[in-house]
């Protein structure tokens, strides 16, 4: 408002933004490597929801129960199509230890890497990336509620090519691991053309 209370109004001139505007200050290399970072993060998604439809779908049943455990299995695999990655490990995690086929012993702690990575998944995928530094690195906007204690937390370290790149290599370990839940016990993960018995065989 101006000295006499006259209200300025204005607008935002489009045509007088950069190209590429608010992106534009990031190298092309810094966002490639954060489109990588972040699809992975979605193919580990992807692969959990897989896992817990072998864990379940491979869960010995009693003859009696299987109606029951069949309307059961279609609710919970209805559910898992619309959960995001924290609630997919805890999902993954159960139906895992419910399965007494599981050969893999340490499913907790895979699982709690997982979640542990899904706080840096929120991060890359909702976070505001601040002008980079000399060096090429970037503070992400992003504040977070710490599950244990209930406060807030911002996200603190600047990011850069190489620290994306690490983070790319962990989910891809990540989704190697769950892949091994499965095929550890024999089956073929499903989707894959990998050894082992299918989970679903088709008439």
């Amino acid at each position: 408002m101006s000295e006499d209370g006259e209200v300025k109004r204005a607008i935002t001139d489009r045509n007088s933004l950069p190209s590429q505007w608010p992106t534009h200050r990031h190298t092309p290399e810094f966002w490639e490597h954060l489109g990588r970072a972040i699809a992975s993060f979605g193919f580990l998604e992807d692969t959990l929801r897989r896992g817990i439809f072998a864990f379940t779908g491979t869960r010995p049943i009693p003859p009696e129960e299987a109606e029951k455990a069949v309307a059961e299995w279609g609710k919970q695999l209805e559910r898992i199509m619309t959960a995001q990655l924290w609630n997919l490990a805890k999902e993954f995690e159960d139906a895992a230890n419910s399965n007494p086929n599981n050969s893999t012993e340490n499913i907790g702690e895979l699982v709690a890497t997982i979640k542990e990575a899904a706080s840096l998944r929120n991060t890359l995928c909702h976070g505001s990336w601040m002008v980079p530094d000399n060096e090429g690195r970037s503070l992400p906007r992003f504040t977070k509620k710490d599950r244990a204690t209930g406060n807030l937390v911002q996200f603190e370290s600047k990011v850069d090519i190489e620290f994306l790149s690490q983070v790319q290599a962990h989910v891809t370990d990540l989704i190697c691991s769950v892949i091994d839940t499965v095929t550890h016990m024999g089956y073929q993960f499903p989707g894959g053309a990998g050894p082992g018995k299918p989970v679903v065989t088709r008439p």
